[in-house]
């Protein structure tokens, strides 16, 4: 099966606590990005998803581009079926948010205050046993990888 891609991306301001919109990005594909003043260590999104299995998520997991979340040990969120918008936020190895896991739900966290019309990155951290990912994110201190080293 071929990964899902988003459709009809959109922001659901449901899950958003901050106005932000979907455009191209210079990362990759898409991206978000806010519309206003976001201050420090606020919740800016949550990350939603159809829940799936491990074994689905291997099997959701084959293709080059995926919105899966590991949650815990058993669960995923597949972020293509029923997403925030936050499944478009791009990787960088200097991101504005962190991922942060409060009783079953999967919150992006602002790390320090965020400008109107910057884009909305988060560090992917992918697990340095898997197959090695390329960054494109530009930082200064990019380490090369979306995988951790």
């Amino acid at each position: 099966m071929a990964a899902r891609l988003v459709k009809n991306p959109s922001i659901d301001p449901e899950f958003c606590k901050f106005k932000a919109h979907i455009r191209e990005s210079r990362i990759h594909g898409r991206g978000v990005y806010a519309d206003e003043r976001i201050p420090a260590n606020r919740k800016v999104i949550e990350y939603t998803g159809e829940r799936i299995s491990r074994a689905e998520t291997k099997r959701r997991g084959q293709g080059r581009l995926t919105y899966l979340f590991t949650l815990d040990d058993y669960w995923t969120l597949d972020g293509a079926v029923g997403g925030s918008g936050a499944e478009l936020i791009n990787h960088s190895c200097e991101p504005n948010l962190y991922s942060k896991i409060f009783k079953g739900h999967i919150l992006y966290m602002s790390k320090r205050e965020i400008l109107p019309g910057e884009e909305l990155t988060v560090d992917y951290r992918f697990d340095k046993k898997i197959e090695r990912v390329a960054c494109r994110c530009g930082a200064r201190g990019c380490r090369g990888t979306i995988n951790l080293k």
